[in-house]
């Protein structure tokens, strides 16, 4: 298979935080076909990966956080707008220009839910993932880490509507049971701390 199929690409719209971008590509017969693709890049940054070899930051973080006093999984509720409801998450967030991944855990953690970062655990943590690779090419690392503290909404920004739970292993067990609305990737976190608590993050 050619590492590179893309051979234009071709920016649509742009806006402070995703671009929408047409992207000429050919298939695996070898026609030419169009792919509509939403990323968190600018037109430079995306074209200098596909044409340049330019290798990719991440783009995000997500926070798998245990607090330590309590035992318990980190867990947010946010209002989504494309929901027009509530879902359950995992505290997550941007990363800020070229900060490090630690930092934007630690801002993204106490933004969020008013909590402390103590730790994180590097041999659980995985760099880079996708969660919709046939729409975005956002990438998001998945951070394993142990936190302290009172819940505060003291660091919430204006746009951000969120409640923060802090959930047993029991507690995950019996949301995971209801006809809530929950991120995929939460979903797959509280499966395993409902299966395994507090060892996940060992």
């Amino acid at each position: 298979m050619k590492y590179n199929r893309i051979r234009k690409l071709s920016l649509l719209a742009s806006t402070k935080f995703l671009s929408l971008y047409d992207a000429e590509y050919e298939n695996r017969t070898g026609k030419t076909k169009h792919w509509i693709i939403a990323s968190r890049k600018d037109f430079t940054t995306l074209k200098s990966q596909y044409f340049e070899g330019v290798e990719g930051k991440i783009d995000a973080v997500i926070i798998a956080a245990l607090h330590k006093d309590s035992k318990k999984i980190v867990c947010i509720k946010q209002f989504r707008v494309p929901l027009n409801d509530y879902v359950y998450e995992l505290p997550a967030g941007l990363v800020d220009g070229d900060e490090s991944m630690e930092t934007s855990v630690m801002r993204e953690l106490k933004e969020e839910t008013g909590l402390d970062l103590t730790e994180i655990n590097y041999e659980r943590t995985r760099k880079s993932v996708y969660a919709s690779a046939g729409m975005t090419d956002e990438s998001a690392a998945i951070v394993f880490c142990c936190c302290e503290g009172i819940v505060s909404k003291d660091y919430l920004e204006e746009d951000e509507d969120i409640e923060t739970a802090l959930l047993s292993q029991k507690d995950a067990e019996e949301l995971l049971k209801t006809n809530a609305k929950i991120d995929m990737r939460a979903f797959i976190m509280l499966q395993a701390f409902a299966g395994l608590g507090e060892k996940l993050f060992e």
